[in-house]
């Protein structure tokens, strides 16, 4: 998008702007909860689409009074500050320029969402149950590093221990933006607890992630539920609660069947495995988008496929190695322990890159 089309742009979303700051403080929007949220969210990222502007006008009359400056004196010293400010901005606009464009495209309306998460063991047996609860741990660390929440709803327990299955939500702002890239197949390499001969194994689990539905998302009807509270259960079908409050819901029209172990309180996992239940048909829908979004774009950062082979973790090398954009780092323990920041990183920027191009070609 060249300089005069962007700033056309963000003209036009100031007045849109100055609109949206007026109706988020109306009675009557505050009163209508889906609008306001909806609003609300708007006005974030306006918001920052306005910071950006005023920053990057500042940044243009900086530089024409250093240039008014530059050609209209003789002092040696006022003109090397004068050309110091000419390179800063020339440095800097361009930059602008780019984060101004990606503030342009279109969100993704699920990313500031809270994130749904579920790890599977996939081929391996114990071994793939065991880096399963390895990755949950990946998880659980990176997710309390940046001040978020983990909620684990509902799991399985291998023979060996680990877990076969283990579904748990993640609360924070731009939760499931951030975490989306993870859906995928997960390997390990490594010499197995269990392996007496010192061989290496390979064994996978599969990591599903998805967006929380709100409420107002997805209306779900009582007479379509199917609800059953059994006793919760800990490794080999041990009782580790004697009342029924464990809780599974089996959605009739679909036949997606969630269920919620963790609390103590019958209402408190009613409440938890609803909140799985909605957004699980919720993600059916958004499923069709991200399919969309793999039709067009060949790396495919973010469909959530969960049958693609996303990522290598090489326990003799200390190798990580992510398919999807060829990164290859040799950190892997830093990564196991909650790193995961500069993957993540490096598959936004790709995916930005990607839907930079389509606009340009739009």
């Amino acid at each position: 998008m060249n300089e005069e089309k962007l700033l056309l742009h963000l003209q036009n979303l100031e007045a849109r702007f100055e609109e949206v700051a007026l109706l988020i403080t109306d009675p009557s929007v505050i009163a209508d909860d889906k609008r306001f949220v909806r609003l609300s969210k708007e006005y974030r990222r306006l918001e920052e689409l306005h910071q950006a502007h005023e920053e990057y006008n500042r940044l243009k009359l900086n530089r024409q009074e250093a240039m008014e400056l530059l050609n209209g004196t003789d002092d040696e010293e006022m003109k090397a500050l004068a050309k110091e400010e000419i390179a800063f901005a020339d440095e800097q606009c361009p930059q602008l320029q780019e984060k101004i464009a990606l503030l342009l495209l279109p969100d993704d309306p699920e990313d500031g969402k809270n994130a749904i998460m579920e790890i599977r063991a996939g081929t391996g047996g114990d071994e793939a149950a065991l880096f399963a609860r390895d990755l949950f741990k990946m998880y659980t660390r990176f997710v309390e590093g940046l001040g978020w929440r983990v909620e684990v709803s509902s799991y399985t327990e291998g023979t060996l221990g680990g877990y076969k299955e283990i579904v748990f939500s993640v609360t924070g702002d731009n939760a499931y933006g951030t975490l989306k890239y993870e859906s995928g197949v997960h390997r390990v390499q490594r010499v197995p607890e269990t392996e007496a001969q010192g061989r290496i194994h390979t064994s996978a689990a599969t990591v599903a992630v998805f967006p929380e539905a709100d409420e107002f998302d997805v209306e779900i009807k009582e007479s379509d539920l199917r609800i059953d509270t059994f006793c919760s259960s800990g490794a080999g079908g041990q009782s580790v609660n004697t009342t029924y409050s464990a809780v599974r819901i089996v959605h009739v029209p679909t036949g997606i069947t969630v269920q919620s172990q963790d609390e103590r309180s019958q209402l408190k996992n009613k409440a938890k495995a609803l909140t799985e239940l909605r957004s699980r048909i919720y993600n059916l829908e958004h499923q069709k988008y991200l399919d969309e979004v793999a039709s067009r774009r060949k790396t495919m950062v973010s469909t959530g496929d969960r049958s693609a082979k996303i990522r290598t973790y090489n326990y003799p090398q200390g190798r990580l190695t992510d398919h999807r954009i060829g990164l290859t780092l040799y950190n892997l323990q830093a990564v196991l322990d909650g790193d995961l920041k500069p993957i993540i990183d490096a598959l936004s920027v790709t995916e930005n890159s990607e839907r930079l191009q389509e606009a340009a070609l739009s």
